[in-house]
């Protein structure tokens, strides 16, 4: 510690947090203070990427050969998604521009094969329109408009055609918030706003789909009154922590009766469109392979040849496994490796 307090003060740097370490919070806040900063930064993310991604799956074909077989864990989680272990291919990087770069790793095991990806659009949102049977976003949904730009002419006051790209990116913040339940404050860190300001466009939204707010009361006063909520297909999860004396405890159980009924109905849907999808592939003869489930897609193994049926076989499937209140959509992307795929 004394030799690091030395650094900082050889250095002239003062963390933020008062705390004189290499945290990667502490380091982000002297960013602009000195031009190492942005180095070890750097260093620490190819340093990260280097023993979690890329020495283990060496270690992984070295023993194995050039398939990487993944574990499915089923009961793992409590929103009843899938999780995927040894190793977990489901945090391989997508946003990180560098950590992107090793989804190149992943290519068709035949000669001249692809790899698709088929992406449930906004799942999660669309099924808080069926929930809350709100009319503006049924119609926004059925019309197949962009939702974001909706809820910012909404919130902002402005013609859809005059909403702003960052107007856009903090009404993207302020609707998927809202599935989980994020109070002021952490809309404020989410999107650098003050607390009042993300709670003026918290309350604004509210103002906007009322349906939603009734919806998510609704929710926490079943659950409060339960002790559980449920999914589409009924299955249930148990929340104890909505009736706890520690208020802490109690906002996360009510943060879980707001999204369980979303983000787990998801899951159902998912793991019925893999079903439906593995079931057609082997019905119809084809020799591609659902290889993968990430959250709410599919990674497919396509043969040559067979690249337009799985797109009309992933889309017919997914789109038409369940009937909701507003249409399902399914992005799909198909590209010589996992990287081309997005």
């Amino acid at each position: 510690m004394a030799l690091l307090t030395r650094k900082f003060d050889k250095l002239k740097l003062k963390a933020l947090s008062k705390k004189q370490s290499t945290n990667i919070d502490v380091l982000n806040d002297l960013v602009d203070e000195h031009p190492i900063i942005p180095l070890l930064i750097r260093f620490r993310k190819i340093q990260k990427l280097q023993s979690t991604y890329i020495e283990p799956f060496l270690d992984i074909v070295k023993e194995n050969g050039d398939i990487i077989h993944t574990i499915f864990n089923q009961t793992l989680t409590a929103t009843g998604r899938l999780s995927s272990s040894e190793p977990n291919l489901q945090n391989i990087p997508v946003r990180d521009e560098e950590g992107k770069v090793l989804r190149r790793l992943f290519i068709s095991r035949f000669e001249n094969g692809n790899v698709l990806s088929a992406d449930y659009n906004q799942i999660e949102l669309r099924l808080l329109a069926h929930y809350s049977d709100d009319d503006k976003l049924i119609k926004a949904y059925k019309e197949n408009k962009d939702i974001h730009t909706l809820t910012a002419s909404q919130v902002f006051g402005v013609p859809e055609c005059d909403v702003t790209p960052l107007q856009r990116r903090r009404a993207k913040a302020v609707n998927f918030g809202i599935i989980y339940g994020i109070s002021d404050f952490g809309l404020s860190q989410n999107i650098n706003l003050s607390r009042k300001e993300a709670k003026e466009y918290i309350e604004k939204y509210f103002q906007t789909y009322p349906a939603v707010k009734k919806y998510m009361d609704d929710n926490v006063s079943f659950a409060k009154e339960n002790g559980y909520i449920k999914t589409i297909m009924g299955r249930i999860r148990n929340i104890p922590e909505i009736n706890s004396n520690v208020y802490q405890t109690r906002q996360f159980g009510e943060r879980v009766a707001m999204n369980m009924p979303l983000q787990g109905s998801a899951s159902d849907i998912i793991k019925m469109a893999m079903i439906k999808v593995d079931n057609m592939i082997k019905n119809m003869q084809l020799k591609s392979k659902l290889v993968l489930q990430i959250h709410d897609e599919l990674i497919v193994d396509v043969y040559p040849g067979e690249e337009d049926k799985i797109k009309k076989l992933l889309k017919d499937c997914m789109e038409n496994v369940i009937e909701l209140k507003v249409p399902l959509s399914v992005d799909i992307n198909i590209g010589k490796t996992w990287f081309d795929c997005k």
